[in-house]
Order: C-alpha cells, then structure tokens, then sequence
C-alpha cells in the first residue's frame, strides 16, 4: 500500500512495531489520542512510564520543517521555557520513518486546561508567550511556512476554486471576501515584523503543569506576526476579552516590543483562519475521518454560512476602520456582538 492508505490504516499493530523499532520498548498498551491532522498514540512502555507517538500525515511537511518544529521545542527547553520536547531515539536522532511516514516520540506531560483565564494568568501568559518568541526569532527557522497572503488566503482560496468546492451560489462572493481581505491585510501589514510563532496557539494547546503554564502542539509552527498568537490565545470581542488582551500585551512587553498599531490585523487574521480551515477540510476529505468529523461540509448551507461570515467580518473592518479616521474609537474597541470563544477558532492540526 502507499503511504496515504498506510496512514489511513496505522492500527495498534503498526504503531507498536514502528516504536519498538525505534528502540523503545512497549509493552502492548496503545490508546488512540484525539487527533485529526496526524495520528497520536499513548503507549506504555515496560519500565511503567508512558509516551505519545506522533506520527506525521504523509506529504505535509519534509522532513527539514518537522526538524525546525523539533530545533524550536529544544531551544524553548534549554532556555527553560516549559514544553514537551521529542525523545532522541538511540541514534540520536528525533525523527524516523516507516512506510514514508515521519515519527517521533516524546514524553507523555499532565497537566489541566484552565476554563477561565484569570486577569493575573493573562499577565504570566504574556510574558510566557513573549520569551516563546524571542527564542524563535532568534532561531531565524528557514523550513517552516509563512502565515502571509500568498501562503495562507491566496492559497487557501485557489484550493477551493480549483477543486470546485465552492457552488456557484457562493463562488463570486466568497472569492471576492477573501481578495478583500487580502487588501487590507497586506495594506496593514507592511512593515510589521514576523518571526517564528506558535500559529495554534489556541487555548486547546494551553495547559498548567507543575511548571506552570506550557504550550502543545507547535505542529502548526509558522512564520508570522507576534499578534497572530496572541489574538488567537484571546480571541473574544467583548470588553472583558478586549481588557484582558491589553493585559497580556502588558506582560509581554517586558520582554519584548509590541506595537498597538499591529492589533488591526485581528480581524483580518481572523478571516484568514475561516479560510483556512475551510480548505483544510477540503484537503483532507479523503481521509475516512473527516466525513465524520464534518459531515456537513459542501452542503449549501454550510458554504452560504461561511460566505456570510467572511462578508460580515469585511463589513466589520471598513466600519472599524472607518470609526479610526474619524471622531469615533476604532476598530480596536469591543462591540455588542456575542462574544467568541476557543470553540470558534480552534481544531485538530
């Protein structure tokens, strides 16, 4: 079989052999972790502790952007900032193939995801997520995407249009949302500075530890402005979530700059994520797990929902921008619409 049908078809057994023969050694216990994107097993191993074996979707990334993933998890640790760091197999390597899949393995980490995130949190949140970005500047990563036009929206969009995703009700709609977005989004960009972020940094991906708090997941590593992660990490629009963004950016210039200029690119990001998430969906359809997942993904109302939500958001920017020129408070102020939450932006990569 090739190494999509392999993917598809990683049973218990497979996992095992691929992790014994990496020199580990399992004593037969494999549970199946929550995972859409790539394939994660909880095994444990003869000594009574326990690892995650991650095992990489065939195609989407080369072997030299995992390693990028893998250099930032072991700069994040020795500069003592907690993270979940893969094992070095008995090669010394963090990385190996079967079937022409990657894989890795790294310890299993507890720890709890917060409900509510308190204003004191917000603040240790932001000082946690400015060191995370000093070390990935300063690792100047060369194999990892960038979280830009051409790279996200464009491409994103051109995945729809090319695989005839879009019906025809919503085609011209949708495709003129996103170059609208696209506008803005490079209008107000230039001149803002990227670097290597988290690019998930949902608070799916935050947990508390011994430690403290510490991120998972850098699967979705990327190239990109520092205000993508933290809007992510506080995506609401309400008053309490604008307070509490300020908060964060508050704690994270101790440790660095952050300009309030680059909090219009929000929204835009915002609906760069819509985007992105819907042509994730359609990239990925073959796998038997996403029929599940999505079931109703390309029906009419599904792309008619999405269509509406990326002009309303345009709509929301001008108004936004709008407001900034003249004698009103911006696009930066919170407004009545309901609140958003982690469940909106946030799924399995």
């Amino acid at each position: 079989m090739d190494e999509n049908e392999f993917f598809f078809r990683l049973t218990p057994d497979r996992v095992l052999a691929a992790v014994e023969a990496g020199g580990f050694a399992p004593t037969g216990h494999c549970t199946a972790l929550n995972a859409l994107e790539n394939r994660v097993m909880d095994l444990r191993l003869e000594d009574g502790s326990h690892v995650v074996a991650k095992f990489y979707r065939p195609g989407r990334w080369s072997r030299e952007a995992i390693l990028d993933e893998h250099r930032l998890l072991f700069a994040l640790r020795d500069a003592e900032i907690p993270v979940c760091a893969p094992l070095r197999f008995p090669d010394g390597q963090t990385l190996h193939e079967v079937a022409g899949i990657h894989y890795a393995v790294r310890p299993r980490t507890g720890g709890r995801s917060p409900d509510e995130l308190t204003d004191a949190e917000v603040a240790v949140l932001g000082r946690l997520l400015a060191r995370i970005h000093n070390v990935g500047e300063a690792l100047a990563l060369e194999h990892r995407p960038r979280l830009d036009s051409e790279h996200t929206a464009l491409a994103s969009l051109a995945t729809l249009e090319e695989g005839d995703f879009l019906p025809p009700s919503c085609a011209r709609r949708y495709g003129q949302a996103v170059r609208e977005l696209v506008s803005l989004y490079d209008a107000w960009s230039a001149g803002v500075p990227v670097h290597a972020i988290h690019g998930d940094c949902h608070g799916g991906n935050l947990l508390s530890g011994d430690e403290g708090f510490f991120f998972l997941d850098f699967d979705d590593l990327t190239i990109g402005p520092a205000v993508h992660d933290v809007w992510m990490l506080l995506p609401g629009r309400d008053v309490y979530a604008a307070r509490q963004r300020q908060l964060l950016i508050e704690g994270y210039r101790e440790f660095r700059p952050f300009d309030d200029a680059w909090l219009r690119l929000v929204e835009p990001l915002r609906g760069y994520r819509f985007v992105f998430y819907a042509a994730w969906i359609a990239r990925r359809y073959e796998d038997p797990a996403f029929p599940d997942a999505f079931p109703h993904f390309g029906t009419e109302t599904y792309w008619e929902t999405e269509t509406r939500d990326l002009e309303e958001l345009v709509e929301r920017i001008h108004r936004g921008a709008g407001a900034e020129a003249g004698d009103g408070d911006g696009g930066g102020s919170a407004s009545s619409e309901p609140e958003l939450t982690n469940k909106d932006f946030f799924w399995d990569l």
